[in-house]
């Protein structure tokens, strides 16, 4: 809390999608960022639409569930556990039950950074001209139109445009523009954040778009598509909130730590902390790693594969959690320093223990180690020696919530 200070912009990591203690201790540093500094929003790596409906939740709003539960449950993109567990849910309910006495302009808000919602996003547009533009709706339509043939699967989409010189690209500019014009009026008439969510959808449209097109190529641009997206995203959210807006994100090391500490920089790759440090001064910006030497993570054999409870082995020899193991031996918190960063111990380039949502933990490998100079990828970082597998939401019948559900509410 000392290191932050008046930074308007903590970005909050992690070394897996699936580990419990990563999520209750951004949880517990975001309740006191709230409560003793003030942050107005929180922004995450989810979807636009899911997130939105959290935002609605915690705020208040009309018909926006009965409870955390039911809100997390219609989270169905997978992996759905990233969002939907009870760890999640518990902060959830402390959101509400925060902003219930404030007035709305105080209440602070939750919304997803990503670029994957193409459909979701489309259908969300739709809706909002149905009911507010109904005289713009076909522009919707041709958009749908244009990608109905996909019948949602992107990577259908993706290769057919490397193998047809066409795409949906003018399509859902056309729409964003469209819903522009349609929002301002909407937005003149006082209904800010609902004008705001149907032109971000739009905005996402675009995004998706141009994202899936070069995915299909396997080079850096993709990647580049997508981070860019998250800052531009995190950006209009500073001003749609105004100035001063202070903002917690939460993301994978893999995009809060500098990508300028890692070898992403030498293969042209550009990620969300390297770029709000560059886009604000030092001071305003503070980036918080993880990492765990042990434990055990919720994730996916291969892509859309179901969830499982793996072990995570010893860290790799050499790695810098296997260093902070025999160094420290205990879980520790690394605040880092200007004087520091001349250190020799803290800027050698060491692996960086990263699990996506796909993780295959035979014999013999334990994920992915990214070579990293500690202190100049992120301001602070908190090493834990063991660590828990995340507490998916979509649990099977019968099954109670478990004990870490009442954490930090």
């Amino acid at each position: 809390m000392d290191r932050i200070g008046d930074a308007r912009f903590v970005l909050l990591g992690e070394a897996t999608h699936g580990t419990s203690e990563y999520y209750l201790w951004r949880i517990r540093l975001s309740q006191r960022l709230i409560k003793e500094k003030g942050f107005s929003l929180i922004a995450v790596e989810g979807d636009w639409p899911d997130c939105y409906r959290i935002n609605r939740y915690i705020k208040g709003y009309g018909n926006a569930g009965q409870d955390a539960r039911s809100v997390l449950s219609t989270f169905e993109r997978w992996p759905t556990w990233m969002w939907a567990n009870w760890e999640v849910a518990a902060f959830v309910e402390w959101l509400k039950r925060y902003n219930a006495p404030l007035a709305n302009s105080q209440k602070v808000g939750f919304y997803g950074l990503d670029v994957y919602s193409l459909w979701e996003s489309l259908s969300e547009i739709t809706h909002y001209l149905e009911q507010n533009a109904p005289e713009a709706l076909q522009t919707a339509y041709r958009a749908f139109a244009c990608f109905q043939p996909y019948e949602e699967d992107v990577q259908a989409y993706a290769r057919a445009t490397q193998l047809v010189p066409s795409s949906c690209e003018e399509e859902v500019i056309h729409l964003l523009r469209e819903t522009q014009r349609k929002t301002q009026q909407l937005h003149d008439d006082g209904d800010a954040e609902a004008a705001f969510n149907a032109e971000q959808n739009a905005r996402v449209a675009v995004g998706a778009e141009r994202y899936y097109r070069a995915m299909i190529r396997g080079d850096a641009e993709s990647w580049n598509i997508r981070d860019r997206h998250m800052v531009e995203t995190l950006e209009r959210l500073v001003d749609h909130y105004g100035e001063n807006t202070k903002v917690i994100v939460w993301e994978h090391n893999t995009h809060i730590g500098d990508a300028r500490a890692t070898p992403m920089v030498e293969e042209g790759m550009v990620n969300v902390g390297q770029l709000v440090r560059e886009h604000h001064p030092a001071k305003d910006v503070v980036l918080l790693g993880f990492g765990a030497y042990r434990g055990s993570v919720i994730a996916g054999r291969s892509w859309g594969a179901p969830m499982e409870r793996m072990s995570v082995p010893d860290a790799r020899p050499k790695s810098w959690e296997a260093i902070l193991h025999e160094t420290l031996g205990h879980n520790s918190l690394l605040v880092f320093s200007e004087a520091q960063e001349a250190d020799e111990w803290l800027t050698k380039i060491h692996g960086h223990r990263a699990i996506g949502v796909v993780y295959n933990n035979f014999s013999g490998w334990d994920g992915s180690f990214v070579p990293t100079a500690l202190s100049r990828r992120y301001d602070a970082f908190v090493y834990l020696e063991d660590t828990q597998a995340l507490h998916p939401l979509h649990i099977e019948a019968g099954q109670q919530a478990p004990e870490t559900y009442p954490w930090g509410v």
